[in-house]
C-alpha cells in the first residue's frame, strides 16, 4: 500500500464509526499489522533462538528507538523502549537517589496512575506529596496567557525541599499545553534542581514534542494513542543528568551490558531501564505507524491540522445551547473537553450521553476528573465527522428538553 494514501483510508477501525477516541487508543492502520505479521514470519523463518535471527531482531529495536529518539530531539542512548506511559514514569522514577522529607510537587491534572505511583513512593521512601494547581488556570485562561500563570503558580508551590515535579506536557482532561521547556528551566535555577517528570500520553504523535522532551528529565509516552501504534509499546526519554545517578529498578538481562553473567555492570545508557524479553514484532507495527503519520505531513502540520478541527468542533459547542466547554477558547491542540447541561443548568449524565452516542455509531469518552465528556479530533478526522458529532449532540439536547 501506497503511504502517501490518507492514513485514515488504512486504518479499518474507522469503518463505520465515527471516532473521536485517539486519547484513548488510536486505531491500528493495516499496514503496521502486516508489517507485525510479517515479522513475526520472518523470526520464525529464521528460527526464534538462533544465531540468525539476532541480526534481524537488533534492526527492528535499533530502528524504533532512532525513530523515537528523533522525535524526542535526543539521542538514541537517552530512549528507553517500555511498555506504556506508566512504566516509562515509574522505572526511573524508583531509580532515583531519595531522602527522607524530599517533597513531589505534582499537577492537578496528572493521570490517576501517575498519582498513585508518586503516592506510594512517598508511603515507602517517607516522602511528602504536594499539589500544584493548574487546573483552574487552564480553565479561566486563554493558552497564551498560562505560561507566566502555571510559572507563578510553580513559584508559590515550590519549597526548599522540593525534588520532584510531576506535569503532563498536554493535559488529559483540558487539553491544555504545559510550558514544560519554561518550567525547566525555572526548575534548574533552585536550590535543589528538581526533577521534572513529563506524563507524554497525550502529547506525542499530537502536538510537536522534541523541545519539551529534550529538557524533561524522564518523558514518558506510549506508541498506541495518537501514534496509531499497536498496544504494549512506549518509551521514555531521560536526561543526561538522571542517566548519572538513577539505577535499575526492575532488572533483567535487557538491563545489563553482558547478558551471560549476572556479574556484568548495567548499560550506561537508558537501556538500563529495559528489563527483559518483549515482542519485537511490536516495533515493525510502531515504526510503520511512525512512518505512515510522517508522510501525512510533519509534527508542526498534522498539529496545526488538530488544531482547525478542534476549533471547528469548539465553536460548533458554542453555538449548541446547554454545551460548556471546559476551556474558554479553541483548545492548543486535538483534545476538547465539555459537559452537557438541561434548561435549568443541570449538568446531564456524562455516560448515559456516551452511550447514545455509540449506539449511533459515534464515540467519544467520559472523564471522571473533572466529570465532562472529551472528544479527540486527529489528522484521521475530518470536518464531516465533526459536524456529525455536532448534529448527535444537538439532536441528544433536543430530544432531552
Amino acid at each position: 500500500m501506497s503511504a502517501k494514501r490518507p492514513v485514515r483510508e488504512l486504518m479499518p477501525a474507522l469503518a463505520g464509526k465515527t471516532y473521536f477516541n485517539y486519547g484513548g487508543q488510536g486505531p491500528l492502520p493495516s499496514p503496521s499489522l502486516e508489517a507485525m505479521v510479517a515479522c513475526w514470519r520472518t523470526i520464525q523463518e529464521l528460527g526464534p533462538f538462533t544465531t540468525a535471527v539476532w541480526p534481524f531482531i537488533e534492526a527492528q529495536t535499533v530502528a524504533v528507538r532512532q525513530a523515537l529518539a528523533t522525535l524526542c530531539g535526543v539521542g538514541p542512548h537517552r530512549l528507553a523502549l517500555t511498555e506504556n506511559v506508566t512504566s516509562g514514569c515509574v522505572l526511573p522514577l524508583w531509580g532515583l537517589p531519595w531522602q527522607r522529607g524530599d517533597e513531589l510537587l505534582l499537577g492537578d491534572c496528572e493521570h490517576p496512575g501517575v498519582v498513585a505511583a508518586c503516592q506510594e513512593l512517598a508511603r515507602r521512601k517517607a516522602l511528602r506529596v504536594s499539589v500544584l494547581p493548574v487546573l483552574e488556570l487552564c480553565c479561566s485562561n486563554t493558552q497564551e496567557a498560562l505560561e507566566a500563570l502555571v510559572l507563578e503558580q510553580l513559584e508559590r508551590a515550590l519549597t526548599p525541599n522540593t525534588r520532584l515535579v510531576v506535569l503532563s506536557h498536554l493535559l488529559w482532561n483540558t487539553g491544555s499545553i504545559m510550558p514544560i521547556a519554561a518550567v525547566a528551566q525555572r526548575l534548574q535555577q533552585h536550590s535543589n534542581q528538581p526533577w521534572l517528570l513529563v506524563d507524554a500520553a497525550q502529547s506525542m504523535g499530537s502536538i510537536p514534542v522534541d523541545e519539551a522532551a529534550s529538557v524533561a528529565d524522564i518523558y514518558a509516552f506510549t506508541g498506541h494513542k495518537w501514534c496509531c501504534g499497536p498496544e504494549g509499546l512506549g518509551g521514555v526519554a531521560l536526561s543526561e543528568r538522571l542517566l548519572e545517578v538513577a539505577q535499575p529498578t526492575l532488572i533483567g538481562w535487557r538491563s545489563l551490558r553482558h547478558e551471560s553473567t549476572a556479574a556484568s555492570s548495567f548499560h550506561h545508557d537508558a537501556r538500563r531501564f529495559e528489563v527483559a524479553t518483549s515482542c519485537v514484532p511490536l516495533a515493525s507495527g510502531l515504526t510503520c505507524s511512525l512512518d505512515l503519520l510522517a508522510a501525512q505531513g510533519s509534527p508542526q502540520q498534522r498539529h496545526q491540522r488538530c488544531r482547525q478541527l478542534a476549533d471547528r468542533l469548539w465553536r460548533g459547542l458554542q453555538a449548541l445551547p446547554g454545551a460548556r466547554t471546559l476551556l474558554n477558547q479553541p483548545p492548543p491542540a486535538g483534545l476538547v473537553s465539555f459537559t452537557l447541561h438541561d434548561g435549568s443548568g443541570r449538568q446531564r449524565d456524562t455516560a448515559g450521553t456516551v452511550d447514545a452516542l455509540g449506539r449511533a455509531g459515534i464515540w467519544i469518552r467520559r472523564l471522571d476528573q473533572p466529570d465532562c465528556l472529551r472528544a479527540c479530533v486527529h489528522v484521521t478526522t475530518t470536518e464531516a465527522e465533526v459536524d456529525q458529532l455536532l448534529q448527535a449532540l444537538t439532536a441528544l439536547q433536543q430530544r432531552q428538553a
